[in-house]
């Protein structure tokens, strides 16, 4: 059956959001456990809901930690996010071609509208699922399976794009092919282990894939 829908990822698939995360959890574990956590510690929690890791790297202080990381998101936003390669031509051709195309990420809506507005993306979402849109997150299918019930569309004519674990399981829980970018900063050998049902190292590729998955 032919692709008719495809779910993006955000953070890390459509936009580089890697030193804005790192940056944050830095400056949250150092605040509230006078810690200072190295890059590699941070990134394997990468597509992890925050709140997750929060409550269990910081106990007690998880709600307040919360609020710390994303005030320093707030203040730092622009400054330290930026978009992956050739994705907002992707995007655009995708759009063009008559896909619909949603959002399914595990940043808060808001922030993540902001992210999508900041590069002229936003238009081209029919739809985005975000942390406060459910209280159940990817790797259950749930965020995903209400994108596409948004969209109008059925499992098996859609596409789940991410690079996290937690994207791979999220489209193989829900019935949905999963693709592996190929610019994640997870240790592709790691990710690899969950199977993903397909993999593109740029947009161009993710292009060309969806248009060979015809009926």
């Amino acid at each position: 059956m032919a692709i008719r829908n495809i779910l993006f990822d955000l953070d890390g698939t459509l936009l580089d959001t890697n030193e804005l995360i790192i940056q944050s959890f830095k400056h949250t574990y150092q605040k509230h456990l006078n810690k200072q956590v190295n890059n590699v510690e941070i990134i394997k929690n990468f597509g992890e809901i925050l709140k997750v890791t929060l409550d269990r790297e910081l106990g007690d202080a998880g709600v307040e930690g919360i609020k710390t990381y994303r005030d320093f998101q707030i203040g730092n936003f622009e400054k330290l996010i930026s978009i992956h390669s050739g994705i907002k031509e992707g995007v655009i051709e995708l759009h063009r071609q008559g896909y619909k195309l949603g959002i399914v990420t595990s940043r808060l809506n808001d922030s993540a509208l902001r992210g999508l507005n900041h590069f002229g993306l936003k238009d081209y979402f029919e739809t985005i699922v975000g942390a406060d849109s459910t209280d159940v997150h990817k790797p259950d299918p749930t965020p995903a399976l209400m994108a596409l019930k948004e969209l109008g569309g059925k499992p098996e004519e859609t596409l789940l794009v991410g690079d996290s674990p937690y994207d791979i399981l999220c489209g193989k829980n829900a019935g949905i092919a999963s693709v592996l970018v190929g610019w994640s900063a997870l240790p592709m050998d790691m990710l690899l282990k969950y199977e993903p049902d397909y993999v593109v190292n740029s947009m161009e590729e993710l292009v060309s894939l969806v248009e060979k998955l015809v009926d």
